[in-house]
């Protein structure tokens, strides 16, 4: 299953979660494969595309974030899946 993640700053916490991610690279645990990442040219939010069977890993990586930002997780499907889902 593939995820779109996107993820705000806390305004008050920007300087930490850029400490933090320059630390750590803001890698994905086990079971979760990053597929790519950006960030948006303000700097104030970005986006990933993960796969992962595993969803409680996915909340997982995204809960080690939480006290820095602010997620929204989305499942998404490829062209391919949609046509399944729409019979075309």
């Amino acid at each position: 299953m593939h995820f779109m993640i996107v993820w705000r700053f806390r305004p008050e916490h920007t300087q930490s979660a850029i400490a933090r991610f320059n630390d750590t690279g803001g890698a994905p645990p086990p079971g979760v494969t990053m597929l790519a990442r950006w960030h948006d040219v303000a700097g104030s939010r970005g986006f990933a595309i993960a796969e992962s069977d595993d969803v409680v890993a996915v909340s997982k990586w995204c809960h080690d974030w939480t006290d820095l930002l602010s997620f929204e997780v989305i499942p998404v499907l490829d062209d391919q899946q949609l046509t399944q889902v729409i019979g075309g």
